[in-house]
């Protein structure tokens, strides 16, 4: 029987276990990528590993996040990654170089390779044939230091694509497509592989944009084959030497099938305030908007901005309408500018900002209040914009740039003009001083660390016993967002835990830090729903309220990262065995797990005890025996320390 494409790629990359569903695998990791709000805490953790140069291929470090220097403590992380990357051996990308994503895209990405990253946005790089993969922090910095990456093998779900897209539907329009049958977490426990005849119009660009929201669908990764629209991607990009075409065998087979014929495809929008909330644009045509937002990882190519401005050349867009820019790197911001495209939308009304994740991450360009703001970015997380009171809707360049100039949404394909065509250039210019070269290793650099910089937390042992009262009761879908706020007031203080564990929850009970006071040393307990953590990976979502004192996170279920960063700092991630039991448990009851780490010891059943109510729940985890050793002893990092890297597993 032939392999498809996942399986070549996991195949020429396993250390460990079977490629059976469900098994843990070990994998060999040739690249990483980590981002400003992620990377401060990644390199830390890779100091306190005490390995003095990375031992991947290539490890990149991006500053894209935390662009906004509203004070001394973005400006002094910039100073602190670059000496880190200096120090221990990564490419530094330069503030204003761009998103992590399509850079890494443009000139790191190579078919074949694996790549993981901090950022669960990570997966985009399926365009180019690689696996790639999104994980917590403390998993990155064990790649850096030569660890395998380990996970659950997941399902493979090959999506065949046949027909072609007609005018005015793009391709977020078939990730939408996706998420509209499937929801944020139709994805988990699986790897989507498409393949298919429609796959032929579709450049690499067009594909970054599906894999990258593979995310969003709460899927391990994405992956596409390394075909001509590969190898004409790194042919623009001078690369065309890193090509190797890696195809699926005539006889391939997955797991599960999906087909979406592109022809019948229409013009798509997530409404408030989730990924899967998706309708045809038609149906909400007409409701008055106050933003059209054009850019972001998700739609980062130099034909979503080509587009757009194609479709407001030579008008101007509505006068409530902010008209926001956000240009995906540097690079393109170039060749945006050579071709004409940066004046088309700067006459138009465009308001441009620096190439980076800006209002993406809620760096800037938050919406008014109540007011619709459309977006081409990848999520709409309640407050993920800046503003509490939210009402992003996700779409399509197409869809964005037409209601830009009515006011309203507007399905574009009522505009009344022909579809704009786009004709990638042969070649394109070309940015590469704004990426610092590792040093050699050997040399000799000392870390930069500002003030705002702490030492990361001690973290205890679980204890063998454990009662503490349940200080939030959580609905289902919870995302990182929620948790963990984004956002210009609280991402500076990523590199300090007790500062930014303040904001623990915030979005949801501004009352929780302060209810957690008394119970940081006796601990405390979150019940959630299904899919609890959906979302970025961002690690302090984690490490914040086990700063706090969560011992233990009861939940339907929970999204893959945050399961594994809640067990990499100690939280014991349990789940209902009757999801009943969720509704039976109130806000302010105390619960308790007696004999603890006995009974993690004997298997993976824990009894809780409800000790207000005089009821009695039963859960299990679904934690590997390395993930049980990591909360048995407090943390990764206290497991590494206690039996060195190579053996922390055995």
């Amino acid at each position: 029987m032939g392999k498809n494409i996942t399986q070549k790629l996991i195949e020429s990359h396993l250390v460990e276990g079977r490629m059976i569903p469900d098994e843990e695998i070990g994998l060999k990791i040739d690249q990483t990528l980590t981002q400003d709000a992620t990377g401060t805490l990644v390199m830390l953790e890779f100091e306190a590993l005490g390995i003095p140069h990375v031992r991947t291929e290539l490890s990149a470090q991006y500053v894209d996040h935390n662009l906004l220097q509203e004070d001394f403590k973005n400006a002094d992380d910039h100073l602190f990654l670059r000496s880190a990357c200096k120090k221990f051996g990564l490419w530094y990308s330069r503030p204003g170089n761009g998103v992590s994503h399509p850079v890494h895209m443009e000139r790191f990405g190579i078919p074949g390779k694996t790549l993981l990253g901090s950022d669960s946005h990570t997966c985009a790089a399926g365009s180019l044939g690689m696996m790639a993969i999104g994980a917590g922090g403390l998993e990155v910095a064990m790649a850096m230091a030569g660890e395998p990456f380990y996970m659950n093998m997941p399902m493979i779900w090959g999506v065949k694509l046949v027909g072609e897209l007609p005018d005015w539907v793009s391709a977020k329009d078939v990730i939408l497509e996706m998420l509209r049958r499937h929801n944020v977490d139709g994805g988990i426990g699986k790897i989507v592989e498409y393949y298919g005849p429609g796959l032929k119009s579709l450049t690499a660009m067009d594909r970054h944009v599906i894999a990258n929201m593979g995310a969003e669908l709460g899927a391990t990764t994405t992956v596409f084959p390394a075909d001509d629209a590969v190898r004409e991607f790194l042919k623009s990009q001078r690369r065309e030497g890193a090509f190797r075409e890696i195809l699926a065998d005539e006889d391939a087979r997955y797991d599960e099938y999906e087909e979406i014929n592109l022809s019948e495809l229409e013009p798509l929008i997530a409404l408030p305030s989730s990924p899967g909330n998706v309708v045809p644009v038609r149906e909400v045509a007409g409701r008055e908007i106050y933003q059209a937002y054009i850019g972001s990882s998700a739609n980062p190519g130099l034909r979503d901005f080509a587009i757009a401005a194609m479709i407001v050349d030579g008008k101007q867009v509505h006068d409530r309408v902010s008209f926001d820019v956000n240009p995906t790197s540097r690079q393109i911001l170039e060749n945006m500018t050579a071709m004409g495209i940066l004046g088309k939308l700067i006459h138009a009304g465009a308001r441009i900002h620096q190439a980076g994740c800006g209002g993406c991450i809620g760096m800037g360009q938050a919406p008014a209040t109540g007011r619709i703001s459309l977006r081409t970015v990848p999520r709409n997380f309640p407050g993920r914009s800046g503003t509490r009171e939210d009402q992003v809707y996700l779409c399509s360049p197409e869809t964005a740039a037409a209601s830009a100039l009515t006011g309203v949404i507007t399905d574009p394909r009522t505009l009344g003009m022909a579809y704009p065509r786009y004709l990638a250039p042969e070649t394109v210019l070309l940015n590469t001083e704004m990426l610092v070269p590792p040093a050699k290793e050997g040399e000799q650099y000392d870390l930069e660390k500002g003030p705002n910089i702490k030492p990361l937390p001690t973290l205890e042992p679980l204890p063998d016993s454990f009662e503490g009262p349940v200080l939030l009761k959580l609905g289902d879908d919870i995302s990182t967002d929620e948790i963990m706020p984004a956002g210009a007031k609280v991402l500076p203080f990523r590199s300090n835990i007790p500062e930014i564990s303040r904001f623990v929850f915030s979005q949801i009970d501004e009352t929780y830090y302060e209810r957690t006071i008394d119970y940081h040393q006796q601990g405390s307990f979150i019940v959630g729903g299904t899919n609890y953590g959906q979302g970025s990976s961002r690690e302090h979502a984690a490490l914040g309220p086990r700063y706090l004192g969560v011992k233990a996170v009861i939940a339907k279920g929970f999204a893959r990262i945050h399961l594994q960063n809640l067990s990499n700092f100690g939280i014991l991630p349990l789940i209902f065995i009757n999801p009943e039991d969720w509704k039976t448990i109130s806000k302010g009851d105390k619960l308790s797990i007696p004999d603890l780490r006995n009974a993690i010891r004997k298997g993976n059943r824990i009894q809780v005890n409800n000790l207000t109510k005089d009821e009695t729940y039963e859960t299990e985890h679904r934690m590997t025996p390395y993930q049980v050793e990591m909360v048995l002893a407090g943390s990764l990092i206290n497991l590494v320390k206690q039996k060195g890297l190579s053996t922390a597993k055995n």
